[in-house]
């Protein structure tokens, strides 16, 4: 096992927050319906601009009906692809995040297996595919 990790910079402490940092906080707890602000937002509170930018790009696509929008996918759907692509990047931090998120929604350890064997399969045929240069010849149609 790897030794702990250290964020390379100071986390921003949340009861210390204000303005912007502040509001986007509030906001982040109350949409994801949690007590406590993640390490995260925390460390990307640093640069309000960014904890802003990403926080909005998030709350859009992840929490649709919090940002006033619908989408096709439903919040289990775009947690599993959360984990497929965390677990695919290599990102502890965001396994770690999406498998709650997931046990939240009501995923058992058998689906999650099933989830990161999938995920792991496409990593093989993708490389495969990559690696030998083939051709695509199974297209989509256009819309």
């Amino acid at each position: 096992m790897s030794p702990p990790r250290h964020a390379t910079v100071r986390l921003v402490d949340e009861l210390g927050a204000s303005g912007k940092v502040r509001e986007i906080f509030d906001d982040i707890k109350a949409t994801k319906g949690i007590d406590f602000l993640p390490n995260f937002w925390r460390t990307l509170a640093t640069n309000p601009d960014h904890l802003e930018l990403v926080w909005r790009q998030l709350k859009t696509l992840m929490h649709p009906e919090a940002a006033g929008r619908t989408s096709k996918l439903d919040s289990r759907t775009r947690e599993i692809i959360a984990l497929a692509v965390s677990a695919t990047n290599g990102c502890a931090y965001c396994v770690n995040s999406h498998t709650a998120a997931l046990r939240k929604l009501g995923v058992d350890s058998e689906m999650l297996g099933e989830v990161l064997a999938i995920a792991g399969l496409f990593n093989q045929t993708n490389a495969l595919a990559d690696g030998y240069q083939i051709e695509p010849d199974v297209l989509p149609p256009h819309e």
